[in-house]
């Protein structure tokens, strides 16, 4: 694939491309649509071309209608680009695209797989535009969703194992440091894990019941850089 450019070493992905994208069918297939649903109340906000880094199969990407996505599997990305998505084999942290380039990057349930968040944030902040938007789908750690997977990592699950949860509080303290301010979040999945039998309704603001949080946040302006620059 000649846009599968950049590092030649595996992802830990790549094994299980096929496991992952099978439960987007499976039981899985409801909990995406609910987050989906979630996502999609904030699309009309959102500043384009649009980006996801992490793209995975592309499910999220396809649904949403990110035009373009990143990430360090091949396996995975082969998938995505089946979807209609153009991708390149790249990490969130490398300097891959010019400075300004988009008007969002989404990172859905992709910032607990990442080896250096700050460094993948302000990498992040440096491709959007001025007045650019980061969207962030999480499962925060104060979830029961997020109990649920951290109990699975340690148990060393083939996915969860690599992944590193972080509260909303924590989110919060990364998007401050690496020059964001967050301007809207959305909570949603209040059913227990392998509980999940129906649709959901979107609630407003950040809830530590809900197993998927929703967060956009916009590059902070450069007069408010200044003015924190020199208290």
């Amino acid at each position: 694939m000649a846009d599968l450019i950049g590092h030649t070493d595996s992802s830990p992905l790549d094994s299980l491309a096929a496991a992952y994208d099978a439960w987007f069918e499976a039981e899985g297939k409801l909990i995406f649509a609910i987050e989906v649903k979630a996502l999609r109340e904030l699309l009309p906000l959102l500043p384009k071309p649009w980006l996801e880094v992490g793209v995975g199969s592309g499910r999220f990407a396809q649904a949403l209608g990110i035009e373009t996505g990143i990430d360090p599997s091949v396996k995975l990305l082969e998938m995505a680009k089946n979807r209609g998505v153009t991708v390149f084999r790249a990490r969130g942290e490398e300097q891959f695209f010019n400075k300004g380039t988009f008007g969002t990057v989404f990172f859905i349930v992709t910032l607990c797989f990442v080896d250096s968040p700050l460094a993948v944030l302000q990498e992040t902040h440096r491709i959007l535009k001025p007045e650019g938007k980061i969207v962030l789908g999480m499962v925060l750690k104060e979830s029961p969703w997020g109990k649920f997977y951290q109990t699975n990592k340690q148990e060393g699950h083939r996915f969860y194992q690599h992944a590193t949860f972080y509260s909303y509080q924590e989110v919060e303290r990364l998007l401050t440091d690496s020059r964001f301010t967050i301007e809207k979040a959305i909570s949603t999945l209040f059913q227990k894990p392998d509980e999940v039998k129906e649709m959901e309704a979107l609630r407003d603001g950040f809830s530590a019941n809900a197993g998927f949080t929703v967060i956009m946040a916009g590059k902070r302006p450069d007069s408010e850089e200044r003015q924190q620059s020199k208290s």
